[in-house]
């Protein structure tokens, strides 16, 4: 077993969900809230998390959406509330994290939730007073389990970035077997986003050279496994370096991320029902080739280092290299097979230059810049 304490601590194993108990002994939370969706909880994972936690009094809210909303954060606070509960256990992927996020600041500070939004100025009024987080993912591709942020869809309809270190899990439980059996469609999607965000990451320029080296080597795990794990959703090396490199992924996106988040970021917030790691397979293509021509990227030989991370050689096209990948794991090959069409454009861009992630991007992307990249991914 891996027990690595980077930015939190973090169990890592098969069968690492038994740990459940002594990880809330650990934290002190004696009475969780347990936010998780309808589909963890058909999958049979809830019930094996309860049962992991025999005798321990709790209440379950199940009502995650796909992408978290501000109103789904007040539905599970009242849960919250009424049970008397003193802190979260996020069971599921990403939103059901992020929406646990959301109710660690709302049942604790006041005011609508966009008053703590990045953007809004508001990292520094989310205080030490948020309710404790234990993050259990049962997907491999955010990595929120091990993250500061949570993306939150607030009342007004803006996909919102919320950053705080008091919002990083207090423990991740990492379990690759909750992961097995995830349907082909999801393990493609969720694994992009995770080595989206390796190779985000690695392409922002600011100076942090261990998240440079962890982002490359979680690259190196997710591009060498994710076909595998979607082929066969039972290998379990394969989900084992899937969940590494979407952890490994998050520990390295405190350097920032950039254009391709803003821009899923923005489409994923004007249509919910879009998958936000779909989005960032689509995108990485055209972003990559807008990226080639900074003067870090090029200084640096970033595209060349990820090449090698990769198993390509020095001069691929990474661009290329990455739209084949989508191809072959049978993601969309464009934004119109996901029903976006051009006159959507002006709306994404508003949002993607308001977005957080814009300007830690290598190169600042214009209005036009960014029109292009839409075009080029259509």
């Amino acid at each position: 077993m891996a027990l690595i304490h980077y930015v939190t601590q973090i169990q890592f194993e098969d069968g690492a969900l038994a740990l459940l108990p002594q990880e809330c002994a650990r934290v002190g939370i004696r009475r969780p809230l347990i936010v998780t969706d309808a589909g963890v909880r058909a999958a049979g994972l809830l019930d094996r998390a309860l049962a992991a936690l025999p005798g321990v009094a709790h209440a379950v809210y199940d009502g995650t959406p796909s992408n978290p909303t501000e109103a789904a954060v007040r539905q599970a606070v009242a849960v919250y509330r009424e049970a008397a509960c003193d802190g979260l256990i996020a069971l599921g992927g990403g939103s059901a994290i992020d929406c646990a996020k959301g109710v660690a600041i709302a049942a604790t500070h006041p005011g609508p939730l966009k008053t703590y939004a990045t953007i809004e100025g508001g990292s520094p009024k989310i205080t030490e007073r948020v309710a404790p987080v234990i993050a259990v993912p049962t997907t491999a591709g955010t990595g929120s389990e091990v993250a500061r942020g949570a993306i939150v869809i607030v009342d007004d309809g803006r996909k919102l970035g919320f950053h705080s270190w008091h919002l990083v899990p207090k423990a991740a439980i990492l379990d690759p077997e909750l992961t097995l059996g995830l349907p082909p469609r999801l393990t493609a999607a969720t694994g992009m986003d995770a080595i989206a965000h390796c190779m985000e990451t690695f392409m922002a320029p600011a100076f942090n050279p261990p998240a440079d080296g962890i982002a490359l080597d979680g690259l190196a795990r997710g591009w060498a496994h994710i076909e595998r794990a979607t082929r066969d959703g039972q290998d379990r090396e394969a989900r084992l370096q899937m969940m590494s490199a979407s952890m490994q992924g998050a520990l390295a996106f405190q350097k920032g991320l950039g254009c391709v988040h803003s821009l899923s970021h923005s489409l994923g917030g004007l249509d919910p029902r879009l998958h936000h790691g779909t989005l960032n397979a689509v995108f990485l293509p055209a972003v990559i080739r807008f990226n080639a021509e900074a003067e870090s990227i090029r200084r640096e030989r970033r595209l060349e280092r990820m090449a090698q991370a990769m198993g390509l050689p020095a001069r691929a096209d990474l661009a290329d290299a990455v739209r084949a990948l989508n191809q072959g794991l049978g993601l969309p090959s464009g934004l119109a097979e996901l029903g976006v069409r051009e006159s959507h454009f002006d709306a994404i861009i508003a949002g993607a230059l308001a977005d957080h992630c814009h300007k830690t991007n290598p190169r600042l992307a214009s209005a036009e810049d960014y029109r292009r990249m839409l075009l080029e991914s259509l």
